[in-house]
């Protein structure tokens, strides 16, 4: 049995086709059958069943498979082990974050870090929290920065700042005339939302206790904070805005922002990982770097009154 073989017999269980497995190891189709075969033979069992289309492991393979990748990596955390022991600060990060995060975050510390270490590489992807977990789980990304608690099984959560949300009112909005706003103050018929799949959409909905937000005449739901940022500008109502996506709006934008009474509705931000992460030091440089960016009164977890998503 090799490291390499493990590592065929994963990406076939990720591609679920031979071909496609084979082009993803940068090897020849016969190549990884005949390993992938090889080790079927070594352990006497069948880790597929070939007569499926796209192809499934056996209920043994599956097994198989989930050990195989604890193994793969494990043995790539002899590397990074030696790294550490040399002080050398090198790899790649592959980073999943949240599309409400990823345009008011990563330009903040991005530079700065691969400025102090240019050996490093980071591969960054926007994506929903389920799906981060998803490929955190399957080893196709190296940690996340999302929204928590997520209180997921073998995931370590490392909490980094907190946002206060604000409301975004449109030009002439009747709500401008108060200076802070109750929950109460918001109207379903009035506010705009983010579509399904997004944890800021629960936040919002679970803050203003309503099921869904639709308007008689007119529904629209954005996979951005800044499409309904820019239907509040052009349109009419209310949307919610996380604190950092406040801080680039210009004079006139932010004079149409508004606070809520008392302890204010908060999110935690937070790099997320698995329990057998290797990468420690890397993630503890990142979670550093991103902190000294930050408004660093956005770090103390009194900050406001959290908001749950599920």
């Amino acid at each position: 049995m090799t490291i390499q073989q493990l590592e065929y017999i994963i990406a076939v269980d990720k591609q679920r086709h031979f071909g496609h497995a084979a082009e993803s190891c940068f090897v020849t189709q016969p190549t990884l059958s005949a390993q992938v075969s090889k080790l079927e033979r070594e352990l006497d069992v069948i880790l597929f069943d070939r007569t499926k289309m796209p192809v499934i492991p056996t209920e043994i393979g599956m097994q198989v498979i989930e050990q195989a990748k604890r193994v793969v990596s494990e043995s790539k955390g002899i590397y990074e082990l030696l790294a550490q022991l040399k002080g050398d600060v090198s790899g790649v990060i592959k980073i999943g974050i949240i599309p409400t995060l990823a345009p008011y975050l990563l330009h903040r510390f991005i530079k700065s870090f691969l400025e102090k270490f240019p050996k490093v590489k980071l591969q960054v992807e926007e994506n929903v929290t389920d799906e981060i977990l998803r490929k955190l789980k399957n080893d196709e990304l190296d940690l996340g920065i999302v929204v928590t608690p997520l209180s997921e099984p073998g995931i370590v959560e490392k909490s980094i700042f907190y946002e206060k949300f604000y409301a975004y009112l449109s030009k002439d909005h009747k709500l401008l005339e108060k200076k802070e706003l109750k929950v109460s103050d918001l109207k379903p018929e009035d506010m705009w939302v983010l579509q399904h799949g997004h944890c800021f959409r629960d936040q919002v909905l679970n803050l203003c206790d309503q099921t869904k937000f639709e308007r008689m005449n007119f529904h629209y739901e954005s996979g951005s904070l800044e499409g309904l940022r820019n239907m509040v500008n052009q349109y009419t109502g209310v949307t919610l805005l996380p604190e950092l996506a406040t801080i680039s709006l210009n004079e006139e934008e932010r004079s149409r922002l508004r606070k809520f009474e008392g302890e204010e509705p908060t999110r935690e931000v937070s790099i997320i990982l698995t329990r057998s992460f290797l990468k420690k030091k890397l993630v503890e440089l990142l979670y550093r770097e991103i902190s000294d960016n930050i408004p660093q009164e956005m770090t103390s977890k009194a900050y406001g009154k959290m908001v749950r998503f599920k």
